[in-house]
């Protein structure tokens, strides 16, 4: 064999190598792309912690919750964490830690999966760690971005006033806000306001209202503003408060007037003669019965996913442009996609998806559902 003809094999050896070496790095850095629908937000929750990465349990030891007038069930306990956790499903993934990389990551995967463009992530305010994951948020962002989703923030009812609403969405702005895995709605960003009935509405006209002493509207921190239509004459107040649309957000189909299906319709009309947005939420199931013991009359059985698939069609049928998820992972509520495994726990059974158990079931559901939710009609208002 000639020096020539070894230099060439060489070369070649070496070309070759790099190649796959470059090939194995794009694949680690990017996912092969999966469609996702921007159109459809699935509720997230951030709020997990676990020994392990954070040196104790949060939520997975979630305490007994009393009732609102029934005093019987007050100081019921709460449950330790690990394998007998607050929830009556058990996750695929254990009692996981919203801040480890690794179950982020595989969270995105799942949510590509699914078909689900927009995390709705729960929000506790600036700062703070254990109930928002606020430092694990540049995480989440990056690898949203990575996987082709985007993320919005859903805002819970921690602020006081509308001035200390103000300063959150500065901070948001500030930190958050040209981050390009950002969910826009119109080129603004979009905020989910949970309970947003806690402020008055002359407290909200105070940002939302373009006279309002401290609006944020036509500035850097305007956005797209989605309140909590709860009881039948919330629309009034939404509107009047200044939101830009509203949504249902429980899963459990007739709890309140907002989440009974067959009074969406009504919420859709309302949204196309005051050119606001609905946006109404579907859920696979409900049951919370290892933290309110005393709500079983909401407990709605998933059906092997045919409560899913009605919700869903319901949804549709009133043609809005958006439908919410809830949820991808409130474990306490019994409302999650995200994969649950059968397990036992001394004398406790958790619950299973049935249709041979397929951690993954609802994960694919989703997928299929969301294929006819861009098959079907959008209402033009």
């Amino acid at each position: 064999m000639t020096k020539n003809l070894i230099y060439l094999l060489v070369l070649l050896a070496f070309i070759t190598t790099t190649a796959c070496k470059q090939s194995e790095t794009q694949v680690t850095e990017k996912p092969a792309p999966t469609s996702v629908n921007y159109n459809v937000h699935s509720f997230y929750y951030n709020w997990y912690e676990n020994p392990t990465r954070d040196g104790q349990y949060a939520h997975w030891n979630h305490q007994v919750l009393p009732h609102w007038s029934d005093t019987t069930w007050d100081n019921a306990g709460s449950y330790p964490g690990n394998e007998d956790i607050g929830a009556n499903f058990y996750p695929e993934l254990g009692s996981y830690s919203s801040n480890d990389t690794a179950t982020i990551k595989q969270h995105m995967e799942w949510l590509q999966q699914s078909g689900s463009g927009v995390l709705a992530i729960t929000w506790w305010g600036k700062g703070k760690n254990n109930e928002s994951g606020d430092n694990a948020i540049p995480t989440y962002l990056d690898l949203a971005d990575r996987y082709g989703l985007k993320l919005a923030f859903h805002i819970e009812p921690f602020y006081k006033s509308a001035a200390e609403f103000k300063e959150q969405l500065e901070y948001v702005a500030n930190k958050y806000g040209e981050h390009p895995a950002l969910y826009k709605y119109n080129g603004k960003p979009f905020y989910y306001v949970y309970d947003s009935y806690k402020l008055s509405n002359e407290e909200w006209q105070k940002v939302f209202s373009p006279e309002g002493e401290m609006s944020v509207r036509n500035t850097e921190l305007d956005g797209t503003f989605i309140g909590l239509w709860v009881h039948e004459n919330d629309g009034d107040s939404i509107k009047a408060s200044g939101f830009d649309g509203y949504y249902t957000y429980f899963a459990s189909e007739g709890f309140v007037y907002g989440s009974t299906s067959s009074n969406w319709k009504n919420l859709a009309q309302f949204a196309s003669d005051n050119d606001m947005i609905f946006i109404p939420c579907v859920g696979p199931g409900y049951i919370d019965t290892r933290i309110r013991p005393w709500n079983a009359e909401n407990t709605k059985s998933r059906e092997n996913g045919k409560y899913y698939e009605k919700m869903f069609t319901a949804a549709m049928d009133v043609k809005p442009e958006i439908i919410g998820i809830t949820s991808f992972n409130e474990w306490h509520e019994g409302t999650q996609i995200e994969p649950a495994i059968t397990k036992s726990v001394g004398e406790y059974n958790y619950e299973d998806y049935g249709k041979d158990t397929d951690p993954l079931f609802y994960i694919k559901e989703t997928r299929t559902l969301i294929e006819q939710f861009e098959k079907s009609p959008v209402a033009k208002n």
